[in-house]
């Protein structure tokens, strides 16, 4: 074949421009960003700094979004108040979510598969290791309490690694979902209703909890509002719940709860035990879930609970001391089964948005677990509000 010099210099010329082309690929952008970010940095107890920082270049595999809003768990109050977890200096906040505004070029889809593109809604959950046991379509086999999560990260040359701030990093090979189809309220939800979904699965593992099952739930913070929510929009119908606050056990009726018991106003712990038997109509609970971080409350629910019943007990995030109960009338004679539960495996993390298209879809307000919201600089009266228990959950949401 009779090639002229013409046509292999024309050729030569499109091969180097589409591999000088593949190489300068940039990355993606909603515009212009800024070239730098504010963080709230914890840099000693009960103390957050405002910091500014550079925005880093993004790799292929990064994404960078801009922080709509994140929800305040108690796991940020503790390591606010004492550092506990030795991670100072330290972004926090992991109950984040934002808007992509910029992407590596080699990000396509998010974690579920579903696409992703500039503009999107998001939410991040683990940044993985190397463990095979942590897998996004394993129903069970281990939570995600062993890999690390954005908002527990110690600094480093990034600083974007917390949602306390204006933008964040995610970093190649994290988690990340699109979450476009839920408000920012929802959003700001999801790690915290992650958490019970979780709980509820392992509820279920038992065989005990069913839709016609007594359920009682001890402890009305958060995390016992959404338990509640969960068991409503899974259909479970006599559900009782039970702590000293009487605005918290309003709002467990806002749940779904059909019965409240204040333990304030019975002595000891036969009579609160016969208030919730009285509360299920004669009947001891059928399965019980122990959602504070109280030894007492955790001897106490064994008492609720019926001859062959449940208990699920994940109110224990930190350690919060030994618990004293009596194994042969707590545990053997009454043959109670009894499981753990402590955050989610990614499958949880999923189903969680379904959840809570489906809690609104029934009417549960979730949105008004969120009492308080805060601006970036103004995050240690946030902190503080969270320690002094005066609202419900609180949030850092930027304008």
């Amino acid at each position: 074949m009779d090639i002229k010099s013409s046509d292999i210099e024309k050729i030569v010329r499109q091969v180097l421009e589409n591999i000088s082309g593949a190489q300068a690929t940039p990355a993606r952008t909603a515009g212009p960003v800024p070239a730098t970010s504010r963080v709230a940095m914890l840099t000693k107890a009960e103390n957050f700094d405002i910091q500014e920082y550079p925005i880093p270049e993004l790799g292929d595999d990064d994404v960078l979004v801009k922080v709509e809003g994140c929800g305040v768990c108690g796991t940020d109050a503790h390591e606010f108040k004492r550092d506990p977890f030795s991670l100072i200096p330290v972004v926090l906040g992991h109950e984040g979510t934002g808007e992509i505004v910029k992407m590596g070029k080699n990000v396509k889809k998010d974690s579920a598969g579903k696409p992703l593109n500039i503009g999107d809604k998001v939410v991040t959950c683990m940044i993985f290791k190397d463990n095979p046991d942590i897998t996004m379509f394993d129903l069970n086999k281990q939570n995600v309490g062993g890999a690390d999560v954005y908002g527990l990260l110690p600094d480093d040359d990034k600083h974007l690694n917390g949602w306390f701030a204006d933008y964040i990093l995610v970093r190649g090979g994290s988690t990340i979902f699109n979450v476009s189809d839920l408000d920012l309220d929802s959003r700001i939800l999801i790690e915290p209703c992650a958490v019970l979904i979780h709980a509820v699965e392992r509820a279920k593992t038992t065989g005990i909890l069913r839709f016609n099952s007594r359920v009682v739930v001890q402890g009305c913070g958060p995390i016992g509002l959404i338990c509640i929510a969960v068991l409503r929009a899974m259909g479970t119908e006599n559900i009782v719940a039970v702590d000293g606050e009487t605005k918290r056990l309003e709002f467990a009726k806002l749940m779904g709860a059909t019965q409240t018991v204040n333990f304030k106003d019975h002595k000891g712990i036969d009579a609160l035990a016969g208030a919730v038997k009285d509360a299920f109509g004669g009947y001891l609970a059928d399965f019980a879930f122990q959602c504070t971080g109280s030894p007492v409350a955790h001897a106490n629910i064994y008492k609720f609970i019926r001859n062959g019943g449940g208990l699920c007990e994940l109110g224990f995030f930190i350690n919060g001391g030994d618990a004293t109960i009596n194994p042969h009338f707590d545990i053997c004679s009454k043959e109670i089964t009894t499981v753990g539960s402590w955050v989610y495996t990614l499958r949880d993390y999923v189903t969680t948005f379904d959840f809570l298209k489906r809690a609104k879809a029934i009417g549960l307000p979730l949105e008004k677990l969120i009492t308080h919201k805060y601006p970036l600089d103004k995050i240690n009266e946030a902190l503080q509000t969270n320690l002094k228990m005066e609202g419900l959950k609180i949030a850092i949401v930027n304008e």
